[in-house]
């Protein structure tokens, strides 16, 4: 079983904002010792005196996840400073908004290149050394849009899907060895981060999250719970979850759903007007936000992933039960 939080140290990249931010407070609340990852150094020495004045310890580093041998030099700065690692948290990422024909190539590359390939190096660097002191935990952040694509989003759904890929066979790979290395994928549903004032555009307008809107301390909820108990997989938010089943039993209804009165497309734009923009693409974006502004209509926590997705053999034995009332029902 994995240590305590108390007694871990975490790494999490993506860490100056949002849902790494939010993580990164949590954790220092517990104690724990963390290392901060994300590409703007004045972002990272306002989260690392985040962390401390919460009660951990901290070392930031600044690191673009999309260069190998940067996050590379993160993973070993982390055991330089408190001698292991315990549980990776590969948590950045961006995305560019628009019609896959009108996003530029260089755009779309560096959505890949950050979300999927980001995770990547954060699995190389960090498994040597989780092997090395007998185990850990690995924890992804996909999101359910990984699960089921909609439209004005192909670059990061493309990206969090290969992310649920590349950790599922990764998975089978250290169980096959008996590495010790817990892998966990979390999928959140609309979190209210600052990814969508953030994020590439060519909408017109800034882009917006899908109720029903959660906010990132439910993520981050998951993640904590994942660093002490090892789960294959958490949705957060009943709405992803419903998403990720509809489309698993009915694919092509979902599809016409999800366009019925082109919802899935006006529902993603703001009333904002925006001119077309690479956002955070390129360049680092603001630091220090844990939120977005989408805070009125957020529902805190996630009662749903609290009472089952937290808990899998919950989630089973719901599933069995409901299994053996439809048969009962059929027969009837």
């Amino acid at each position: 079983m994995p240590r305590p939080l108390e007694q871990q140290t975490v790494v999490i990249t993506g860490a100056t904002s949002g849902i790494g931010l939010t993580t990164a407070i949590a954790l220092g609340r517990r104690g724990a010792q963390v290392v901060l990852a994300a590409r703007s150094a004045e972002g990272l020495e306002h989260a690392v005196e985040q962390v401390e004045q919460a009660g951990g310890r901290a070392v930031g580093v600044p690191t673009d996840v999309a260069d190998a041998a940067q996050v590379q030099a993160l993973a070993d700065r982390a055991v330089e400073a408190f001698g292991r690692i315990d549980t990776w948290v590969n948590g950045a990422g961006v995305s560019a908004y628009g019609r896959l024909e009108e996003i530029p190539v260089e755009e779309i590359r560096r959505v890949i290149d950050v979300d999927l390939m980001g995770q990547v190096h954060g699995i190389k660097a960090a498994l040597p050394h989780l092997r090395s002191h007998g185990g850990g935990t690995l924890i992804a952040i996909s999101s359910g849009l990984g699960a089921r694509a909609v439209p004005l989003q192909g670059p990061y759904c493309a990206s969090k899907a290969g992310v649920i890929a590349l950790m599922d066979s990764l998975r089978m790979e250290l169980e096959h060895d008996d590495a010790g290395v817990a892998v966990t994928t979390i999928l959140p549903s609309s979190i209210n981060t600052p990814l969508f004032e953030h994020a590439g555009s060519h909408l017109g307008v800034l882009p917006a999250p899908v109720p029903p809107i959660y906010q990132p301390q439910a993520v981050a909820e998951a993640i904590l719970h994942a660093a002490e108990h090892p789960v294959r997989d958490i949705v957060v938010g009943g709405a992803g979850k419903a998403l990720i089943v509809q489309h698993r039993l009915a694919p092509r209804a979902t599809d016409r759903l999800l366009q019925v009165a082109g919802q899935a497309f006006a529902r993603q734009r703001s009333s904002r007007p925006e001119a077309a923009t690479t956002g955070n693409l390129f360049e680092p974006g603001i630091a220090g936000l844990t939120t977005g502004s989408h805070g009125r209509l957020a529902f805190g926590v996630s009662r749903y992933s609290r009472l089952l997705e937290h808990h899998p053999n919950r989630r089973r034995a719901l599933v069995g039960a409901s299994a053996v009332a439809l048969v009962g029902w059929l027969r009837r």
